[in-house]
C-alpha cells in the first residue's frame, strides 16, 4: 500500500499528549503507592459509579483509535496491523496512566476505566475500519489533495484543533492563547522560598491592564477570526475553495464558542457571548479574509502570523473578571475536569503552534 502524508499522525500525537494531561492532571501530591500498583485491576465492579464517567472514558478514546488506526493506514500499513497497533497504543497508554494514577491522591486507579478505555480505542479503530473499507479515506485524500497543498498535514492538523481550544473559556469570543496569569501563578509557586521569592512576588502581583475599549474587543476578535483563516489560506490552492473554508471556519468558530457558554452559563444563555461588540469583530474578520483569499500562500503565511502576534497581544491585556473566573472553577473542578486538559492547552497554546507553523511556511524555500 502506497504512503501517503497525513494530518492524522500529528493529531495522533497531540492528542495522546492530551490524554497524559488530563490523566494526571493536577500533579500535586506525589506519593508512592502503599499496595501493588497492579491491585487495582482484581478489584470488583465499584459500587458508586455515573453514567457520565463511563460515557467520558469510552468516548475520550474513541479519537485515539481512529487518528491512530487512520495515520497507520496511510503510512502503507496494512488493516490488520493498523487495528492491532491502535488497540495496542490506546490499550497501553490506558494501563500506564492507571499504574501512574496510584501515585497521585487526586486520582484513584480503575480497571473499569481501562476496560471503557480500551473499548473506546477499539471503537474507534472499528471505525476508521469502516471508514477505510468503504472509501471514505480514500476520498478524503483526493479531496484533501484537490484542496490543500502538499505537505500541508500540519495546518490541516491545526484548524482541527482550533474549535478545540475555543471550548475552554476564553477572556472573550475566539480569544484563545491567554497564558500570561498562569505564568504568573507559577512564578510564584516556583520561586517562593528561595532568593528570587520578591521578583516572583512583584511579577505575580503586577496588575493586569485595565482592559480594552470596545474598538479594541472587536479588533481582537476579528483578529481570532483572520488568524485560522490565514492559516488555512497558507496550505489551501488558491480560489474560490478558500471563500469555503472562511465559511467552514467561522460556523466551527461561532458553535464552539456557543457550546462553551452552553455547557458554563446553561443552554438558556449560549448566545449570551453573541454582543454588538463581536458581531462587529465576526464581521471585520470575515471582509479581512475575503479580500485575502487571492494571495500567495508564503504572504498569506507572514500575513497570519502577524494577525495571530497581534492577537495574543490583545488577549494578554484582557483583565480577568468574574464570569470567566468562575466558569473556569467550573471546569477544573466539576465534571469538566475530563476534558479540562485537552481543551485547556489547545486554547493556550493553539495560536503559538500556529505561528511556529506559519514561520516555517514562510521560511520554507520551495513555497510559492
Amino acid at each position: 500500500m502506497a504512503r501517503h502524508p497525513s494530518s492524522a499522525l500529528p493529531l495522533a500525537w497531540l492528542y495522546a499528549a492530551l490524554i497524559v494531561y488530563a490523566s494526571l492532571y493536577p500533579f500535586d501530591g506525589w506519593r508512592w503507592p502503599e499496595l501493588s500498583p497492579l491491585a487495582f485491576l482484581a478489584l470488583p465492579w465499584p459500587r458508586y459509579w455515573t453514567a457520565f464517567d463511563l460515557a467520558a472514558n469510552l468516548l475520550g478514546y474513541l479519537p485515539l483509535g481512529l487518528v491512530v488506526f487512520t495515520a497507520q493506514v496511510r503510512a502503507g500499513r496494512s488493516v490488520v496491523h493498523a487495528c492491532t497497533g491502535a488497540l495496542l497504543i490506546g490499550c497501553g497508554l490506558s494501563l500506564l496512566m492507571e499504574l501512574t494514577q496510584n501515585g497521585l491522591p487526586s486520582r484513584v486507579s480503575s480497571n473499569v476505566d481501562v476496560a471503557f478505555n480500551c473499548a473506546g480505542t477499539a471503537m474507534g479503530a472499528g471505525l476508521g475500519l469502516l471508514l477505510h473499507g468503504s472509501g471514505l479515506l480514500d476520498r478524503w485524500q483526493r479531496w484533501r489533495g484537490r484542496w490543500f497543498a502538499d505537505r500541508s498535514a500540519g495546518g490541516v492538523a491545526l484548524l482541527l484543533l482550533w474549535p478545540v481550544g475555543l471550548l475552554f473559556p476564553t477572556p472573550l469570543p475566539l480569544g484563545v492563547g491567554q497564558v500570561l496569569s498562569r505564568f504568573r501563578e507559577l512564578a510564584l509557586r516556583v520561586l517562593t522560598d528561595t532568593p528570587a521569592a520578591g521578583w516572583g512576588a512583584a511579577f505575580a502581583g503586577q496588575t493586569a491592564a485595565p482592559g480594552l475599549p470596545p474598538v479594541g474587543e472587536s479588533l481582537a476578535i476579528a483578529l481570532g477570526l483572520l488568524g485560522p483563516c490565514l492559516l488555512a489560506f497558507s496550505v489551501c490552492r488558491i480560489g474560490w475553495r478558500r471563500g469555503v473554508l472562511i465559511v467552514v471556519i467561522g460556523v466551527c468558530g461561532v458553535a464552539a464558542t456557543t457550546l462553551s457558554t452552553a455547557l458554563n452559563f446553561a443552554p438558556q444563555h449560549a448566545m449570551a457571548w453573541f454582543t454588538p461588540t463581536a458581531a462587529a469583530g465576526l464581521s471585520v474578520g470575515g471582509v479581512l479574509s475575503l479580500l485575502l483569499v487571492w494571495v500567495p500562500r508564503r504572504a498569506a503565511a507572514a500575513l497570519g502570523l502577524m494577525a495571530l502576534t497581534a492577537l495574543v497581544s490583545l488577549v494578554a491585556q484582557m483583565p480577568a473578571d468574574a464570569y470567566f473566573a468562575q466558569s473556569l472553577q467550573a471546569w477544573e473542578q466539576g465534571r469538566f475536569i475530563r476534558f479540562h486538559g485537552a481543551a485547556q492547552w489547545v486554547g493556550w497554546f493553539w495560536p503559538y503552534a500556529a505561528m511556529a507553523y506559519l514561520l516555517g511556511r514562510v521560511a520554507a524555500r520551495d513555497a510559492p
